[in-house]
């Protein structure tokens, strides 16, 4: 299998995090895409919307975005399950990943507004929008942390992956005034190799 990411993307990040989890990266060969350019013809061949990460299966079949390829990583093998299989566990892990997701979609659009418009351009109604979003979200989660099962579940991955993103991209702001989910991501860190083995550099 061929994925398709760059190091600092948070949804690649989730990406290789649930292939290590599921035992399978050793199937995975990595291909950097370059994503600071607006028109990568490369990139749109496999995914119409030139949005990494993108796996590419030995059969030529292309799977985007990051929730399907990891729900695929996740079907090759029955154990450790990153998703739950059905019922009220699977929809609850869904919505807290959809929660970890919105984070990250938000934190990138604050890093492109600066990445792809002047100055000038650039709109402090629309960043100071996309910082509530994370902070609104992170707020919610800093009352109620993920309880930590003998392996994480595909939420748990998404959040650590948000996490880590606004460390790397947004110099941890995220942590004033959240002391449990800084202690949870430590537990994360600790608990799941992968993460450390992920970090972008």
């Amino acid at each position: 299998m061929l994925l398709l990411s760059a190091p600092a993307s948070p949804f690649g990040r989730k990406v290789k995090i649930t292939a290590r989890i599921k035992g399978v990266f050793d199937q995975i060969t990595v291909e950097t895409i370059d994503t600071s350019r607006t028109d990568n013809h490369a990139l749109r061949a496999k995914n119409p919307l030139q949005k990494i990460p993108v796996l590419i299966l030995d059969d030529g079949t292309e799977l985007y975005d990051s929730r399907v390829i990891c729900e695929y990583l996740d079907s090759l093998s029955p154990s450790p399950a990153v998703f739950p299989p059905q019922g009220r566990a699977r929809f609850d892990v869904l919505k807290r990943g959809a929660l970890a997701d919105g984070v990250m979609e938000a934190a990138l659009l604050l890093v492109y507004e600066k990445r792809f418009r002047t100055e000038e351009q650039r709109s402090t109604l629309w960043s100071d929008r996309q910082q509530a979003k994370i902070d609104a979200a992170l707020n919610v989660v800093e009352t109620d942390p993920p309880k930590f099962p003998v392996t994480p579940d595909y939420s748990q991955i998404a959040l650590a992956s948000a996490l880590g993103y606004l460390d790397f991209r947004h110099d941890g702001r995220w942590r004033d005034g959240r002391p449990a989910l800084i202690a949870w991501l430590a537990d994360f860190e600790a608990r799941v190799p992968a993460f450390a083995e992920t970090r972008p550099a």
